[in-house]
């Protein structure tokens, strides 16, 4: 065993290691508990009946989507298909490349 006492570059070494180390914690912190955004619909609402509408609303609008064709990019052939539908046509294409 050692009785030297640790160099100051040693001890240096170790408090800028917690600095940093606290640092990113608060990092972390930060990122994990910041709040969302808003969705646009549910932004002006203030009462709880007001945030009840607007989210019956939001996610009226998100099922709709969900369960419905759309063009995402017509140009580049790119659309938006219910999820069932995606699925069976990934499926059948496998099956089809076996």
């Amino acid at each position: 065993m050692s009785d030297a006492a640790p160099s100051k570059s040693s001890l240096w070494f170790t408090f800028v290691a917690a600095i940093g180390g606290f640092a990113i914690f608060v990092v972390i912190l930060l990122v994990a508990y910041l709040p969302r955004q808003a969705a646009p619909l549910i932004e002006g609402a203030k009462t709880p009946e007001q945030r009840k509408a607007a989210l019956a609303e939001l996610r009226a609008h998100e099922a709709k989507a969900a369960a419905g064709y759309a063009w995402i990019d017509q140009s580049k052939g790119v659309v938006q298909l219910p999820l069932d539908r995606a699925v069976e046509l990934t499926l059948n294409d496998l099956a089809a490349r076996k």
